[in-house]
C-alpha cells in the first residue's frame, strides 16, 4: 500500500510540474514521472518476497524474475537521455518562461495595423503587375 502510495504522490507531483510553463519545472516534472513509472514496474514484478537469483543457492521458482529489473534498468536509461535533450534545450533555449494569453493578445493588437499595412500594400503591388501585364499585352496587339 506505501508503494502505491509513493507512486501515485510521484505521478501526481510529476503531472503537476509538467502543467507548470517554466522549462526546469518540465524537465522535473517529467524526471519525477519517470521515477513512478520505474516504481510501478518494479512493484509489479515483485509478486512476493523471493530469494536471491543465484541458481546453486536456491530453487528456480523460488528466484526472483529478472524481466521487471531489466525494464526498469532500461527505463532508466531512457529518462537520463530524455532529460539529457530537455536538459539541453533548455540551456540552448533564451528564455524558459512561455507567455501567457495577455501577452499575445497584446502583441498582436499591437501589430494589426502594421499587418493591414503590409496586406493593403501586396495587394497593391498585385494589382499594379496586373495592370502593367495588360498594358504589355496592349503594346504587342499594336
Amino acid at each position: 500500500m506505501i508503494i502505491a502510495a509513493i507512486i501515485a504522490l510521484l505521478v501526481a507531483a510529476g503531472v503537476y510540474m509538467v502543467m507548470q510553463r517554466g522549462m526546469v519545472r518540465v524537465i522535473i516534472g517529467t524526471t519525477l514521472m519517470s521515477h513512478g513509472v520505474n516504481l510501478l514496474l518494479l512493484a509489479a514484478g515483485i509478486g512476493a518476497w523471493r530469494s536471491d537469483p543465484l541458481a546453486d543457492k536456491t530453487l528456480p521458482a523460488e528466484a526472483a524474475d529478472p524481466l521487471p529489473q531489466a525494464f526498469v534498468l532500461t527505463a532508466i536509461v531512457i529518462s537520463m537521455a530524455t532529460t539529457a535533450v530537455l536538459l539541453a534545450l533548455a540551456a540552448l533555449g533564451r528564455d524558459d518562461d512561455t507567455r501567457s494569453g495577455e501577452d499575445v493578445q497584446r502583441a498582436r493588437r499591437e501589430f494589426r495595423a502594421l499587418d493591414t499595412v503590409g496586406r493593403r500594400s501586396a495587394h497593391r503591388i498585385h494589382e499594379d503587375s496586373a495592370q502593367a501585364q495588360r498594358r504589355r499585352d496592349r503594346e504587342v496587339d499594336y
